[in-house]
């Protein structure tokens, strides 16, 4: 019998801030179970097990960045669209470094269709639009985006950066000018 005021999504959230506090791989239904004060078994009647938890993460993660860049993107076109949406990806990375981590988790094709996952690739590809790229290159373009993002973002959190005395905010924004200048002199297919 499930435990009276827990559902869910009460174990989702809960799981989510975990993550962010103690990592996101060391969450599990048993350090949940100690944060809500009861037996694991009690959990079950809410979520499967752990990598059912796990993606119930991912999916909540996927949804409050795309709802984070929806808003930022918000009347916004060309390089002031790109900036903004990699300036949300970046500030919920760092705020959020479990819950972004989850996101990272594959998701099965009806899940990841389910998720917010969709939206993400819809508003890359409507900043794309104002760069006049076509298919296959719009394609092209969403994995160099998303790979320049993760990648900055998961050194950055990781400490990669930490060494060197030039500002790791100066360096973002040179990035997003690159990728700005790339993308608005885009190769011709080959």
């Amino acid at each position: 019998m499930a435990r009276a005021g827990l559902t869910a999504e009460l174990v989702t959230q809960a799981a989510a801030d975990m993550a962010d506090e103690i990592g996101f791989h060391n969450v599990t239904v048993s350090a949940l179970a100690r944060r809500f004060g009861v037996k694991p078994a009690a959990l079950y009647s809410h979520v499967k097990d752990v990598q059912d938890v796990r993606v119930r993460v991912a999916v909540l993660a996927l949804a409050e960045l795309a709802d984070g860049a929806a808003a930022a993107l918000a009347g916004r076109a060309g390089k002031d669209a790109l900036v903004s949406f990699a300036n949300a990806y970046r500030s919920y990375a760092k705020r959020h470094p479990g819950r972004y981590a989850a996101m990272q988790t594959e998701l099965d094709l009806e899940t990841a269709l389910a998720s917010a996952a969709r939206r993400h690739a819809e508003m890359t590809r409507a900043i794309l639009r104002g760069y006049a790229l076509p298919e296959p290159d719009q394609t092209d373009a969403v994995r160099m985006l998303h790979s320049t993002f993760h990648g900055y973002v998961s050194l950055e959190t990781a400490g990669g950066f930490r060494r060197h005395p030039r500002e790791v905010d100066a360096s973002w924004s040179r990035t997003l000018d690159a990728l700005d200048a790339v993308l608005r002199n885009w190769p011709p297919a080959r």
